[in-house]
Parts: structure tokens; sequence; C-alpha cells
């Protein structure tokens, strides 16, 4: 028995990409649009957290074989195989969504810290935990990052189920899920809102930097990404479904409509109604969690794909440039992401800020799988044994249809 529980705790020590990216993904966006959706049409639309998942685990899986095939980033296989033009769109887009995505997450921690906290506002709670997060990163390496991620996703375990469990046993709630799958009339554009949100968008590139960082380089460690996603996107499936129950048993059956983060936070005093301040504040440590969480992934990942799209500039610039925590230019990027996107915590309009960023990351989607499903179908490119096959091609092909259905809805509703 003792040799088995080693053996175990080995394996769970070779993991670890995968549990910062499903701690990454699991943020305020993927909060709101579950609990929206739920709220609206109950558990007959928990089915989507699970395509959700699927679909960003095989998006993550072509990224992972890539870069464990070729030994080069997506984003060098962008730069190579695609022309200049990628240098421009994606530096743009890198910028513009840095500023609007952590500025968002910084607002959503804020708000998690308020509502524990109320005599804690939301601009002092979100500047304080950016900070936080700043030195984190600056003086630790990944190694110390994927320890915490570790710990912080145990937090979010423990907190999701056991609300959800509190409020409706689970093998009943699975069991709706199948018996009452439906697409109801009307649900179509939330329904596909939160497919798109499970998981994560911009920050999936960063698995391949931290499977880089964890010394994974080769065909020889295919098997053990797989199984590391694998493992990660179930968590994912599992904390958004939690959050699905939670929502369908206390905003959806009291009839209650509220649109926006408010629903999530509005939960925490419906569950203090069933579970007494024990159930409130285990939802809201959760909440707060899964918001830090996402700082923390963005502040340790974003730094380092700005790192490798300047040292793929080949400019006077780019000369130099090291893709580590302890760069120059990595430091000075977590500087800029952590300092400049304060200035949306006086945004009059918080709730609304959460949603745009899940709007302006989804944008990114369609490109990703679009360019995964062609580059991973080159033989020539990243070799026979790392060609998609037909599942894989299928799935990425479902993908971005989605993602553009996603995307052109998100601007139609919102330009």
């Amino acid at each position: 028995m003792k040799n088995k529980i080693t053996n175990y705790l080995n394996k769970g020590r070779q993991l670890g990409p995968g549990i910062a990216v499903a701690a990454t993904g699991v943020g305020a966006g993927d909060m709101v649009a579950a609990a929206m959706a739920s709220q609206q049409y109950g558990l007959s639309v928990a089915w989507a957290v699970v395509v959700g998942s699927i679909l960003k685990y095989f998006i993550s899986e072509g990224l992972g074989r890539w870069q464990l095939c070729t030994d080069m980033s997506l984003l060098e296989g962008w730069m190579t195989h695609l022309g200049g033009w990628v240098r421009y769109y994606f530096g743009f887009y890198l910028v513009v969504w840095t500023f609007i995505v952590c500025g968002a997450l910084i607002v959503a921690t804020g708000l998690a810290v308020h509502a524990m906290f109320p005599i804690i506002s939301v601009p002092v709670a979100g500047v304080v935990h950016s900070l936080i997060a700043l030195v984190l990163v600056w003086y630790g390496g990944y190694h110390h990052f994927e320890s915490l991620m570790k710990v912080f996703i145990g937090g979010m375990f423990f907190s999701f189920i056991i609300c959800a469990f509190w409020v409706r046993p689970f093998h009943q709630s699975f069991a709706d899920m199948f018996t009452l799958m439906a697409l109801p009339a009307g649900s179509t554009k939330l329904v596909i809102a939160t497919i798109g949100g499970v998981g994560g968008t911009l920050t999936i590139l960063s698995y391949g930097h931290w499977i880089g960082e964890k010394g994974w380089k080769g065909e020889s460690y295919l098997t053990l990404m797989r199984t590391d996603l694998k493992i990660a996107y179930s968590l994912t499936g599992l904390f958004a479904f939690c959050l699905m129950v939670m929502a369908s048993e206390t905003l959806h059956k009291s009839g209650m409509s509220v649109s926006g983060a408010k629903g999530a936070l509005m939960m925490a005093s419906m569950l203090e109604q069933k579970m007494g301040l024990f159930g409130k504040y285990t939802f809201l440590l959760g909440f707060w969690a899964a918001t830090f969480t996402s700082v923390l992934g963005v502040w340790q990942s974003v730094p380092l794909i700005f790192c490798d799209f300047v040292r793929l500039l080949d400019t006077k610039f780019s000369k130099g440039v090291v893709i580590s925590s302890k760069g120059s230019w990595f430091r000075g990027y977590l500087l800029f992401l952590s300092i400049i996107p304060l200035v949306l915590l006086f945004y009059k309009k918080p709730f609304g800020l959460i949603i745009l960023y899940s709007i302006v990351g989804a944008m990114f989607m369609p490109f990703i799988a679009g360019t995964l499903l062609w580059m991973n179908s080159k033989k020539k490119w990243i070799g026979e044994r790392g060609v998609s096959g037909p599942l894989a091609k299928c799935v990425l092909s479902i993908c971005l249809l989605l993602f553009v259905a996603l995307s052109i809805n998100s601007l139609v509703r919102h330009l």
C-alpha cells in the first residue's frame, strides 16, 4: 500500500502544467457565463460545460503536440509558416487583450474580496492583489508558481464540490444533466458563450511555455502531456458544472433574474439561506480562489508569451531576449500588466467589463483553432507521429465553426 501511495505521489509530481491551465482558465468570465446559463435554463444546458471542456482539451492537446513534435512554440510556428502579417495581428491583439483582460481580472478579484469583507473597497482589494501577484511572480520561478496553483485548485475543489453537493446530491445532478439535456428556445447564444468560455482563451498558449518550464521536450512526452490535459479539463468541467448546479438550485428555482457577475455573487447570499454562513463564505472563498488563480496564471504566462513574440521579431530589439521570468523583457511586461490596467478599477461598470473580457478573449479562438487544424495536418512540419488523426481534425473543425459563431454573436451584441 505504501509503495502504491508513493507511486501515485510521484506521478502527481510529474503533472502540473495542466493544473496551472485549469486554475487559470476558471475565472470570472467562466463563472458568469455558467451561472447565467443555468440561472435561465437550469441543468438542461449543463451539457454545454462538458462540450466546452472537451473542445478546449483538443485545442490544448494540439498545441502541446505541435510543440513536442517540432520543438517550437505555436507562436513561432505561426510566424514561420503563416507569413509576416501574423506579427502585426498578434502583437496588436496581445497588447489590447492584456490591457482589457488584466483590468477585468483585477476588478473581479476586487469584487470577490469586497463580497467577503465589505469594509474593503473593490479598488483597494484589486490593487493589493495585483501587487501581490507581481511580487510572487517577480521573485518566484515556475515551480513555486505550480505549487501555489495546486494549493489553490485544491481550495476551489473543496469549495465548489461542498456547496454543489450540499444543495443537491451529485448523482441527482448528473442524472438531470442527461435526462433534461436540451437546447431550449432562445438559449443558443448563451449556450455557445458557455461552451466558448470554459477553460480560458489566449492563456491556452501558456501551456506550451509551461511544459517547456517543466522540462518536457520531444515526442516521448506526448502520453504524459495528454494525461496532464485530461485531468486538467476534467477539473475545469467539474468546476463549471458545480457552478451550474448551484445557480440552478438558487437563482433558477427562485425565478430571480440577475445579469453579469451579480448573479454569481447573489448565489452566495442564497447559499447562506440553505447552508448558513458556512455556505456563503465557502462559496466566496472558491470565487476568490478562481479569480486570484486567473490573476496569478496571467501574470506568470503572458509575459512569457510577450518575450517569445519579441524574440521572434528578428530586429535589433529582439537580440538577447530570453524567455525567462528573470529576464528584463519579462519583468518589464509584468510591470505593465500589473500597473497600467489598474485605471480600469475606476470604470463605472465593472460587471460589464468582466463580460467584455470574455468577448475579447473569445475573438482569438477561431484563429488558434483554424491554424492548429491546418498546421497539425502538415506531416512535413510536424512529423508522422504528430499529424492530427481524424478525431482531432473533426473536433478542431467544430471548434473553428463554434468560435466563429461566438465571435460574430459577441460583435453583433456589443458593437
